[in-house]
């Protein structure tokens, strides 16, 4: 695939939009959360989109001129390979788990992981 300027546009960057105070002038300040230098502002909040969009228009056409790295989103629901180091012993048993439970190793470490992060499970309980 080549990474042209059309490629870019066609990424769904996240665009971050607040709404400044009277103090910092008021009106609208939006960036693109991947790519914070990227800055755009108006008076509505369509305004500030508008604009940081431009922005990063310009932003591609001088990154692409100079050969610079384009930073792209990051898809933190991408599925990513992992190696893992565990006892074999360990390893037949949760296999013979998941053949039980006609599941697999990544489902039920996915899982794990979710409980561990939602404090339904306990570290403690792990180790």
């Amino acid at each position: 695939m080549i990474k042209d300027k059309k490629y870019y546009l066609s990424i769904d960057y996240d665009i971050i939009v607040d709404k400044l105070s009277k103090e910092d002038g008021g009106g609208y300040f939006a960036y693109y959360k991947d790519i914070p230098s990227i800055m755009g502002d108006g008076g509505a909040k369509e305004e500030a989109i508008e604009d940081v969009k431009k922005a990063f228009e310009n932003y591609l056409e001088v990154s692409m001129k100079n050969k610079d790295v384009i930073k792209e989103p990051i898809d933190i629901t991408k599925k990513e390979k992992i190696n893992i180091t565990m006892p074999r012993d360990k390893l037949i048993g949760l296999d013979l788990f998941i053949k039980k439970h006609h599941t697999n190793r990544s489902k039920v470490l996915t899982n794990l992981t979710s409980m561990l992060l939602d404090n339904r499970i306990k570290m403690e309980e792990l180790i």
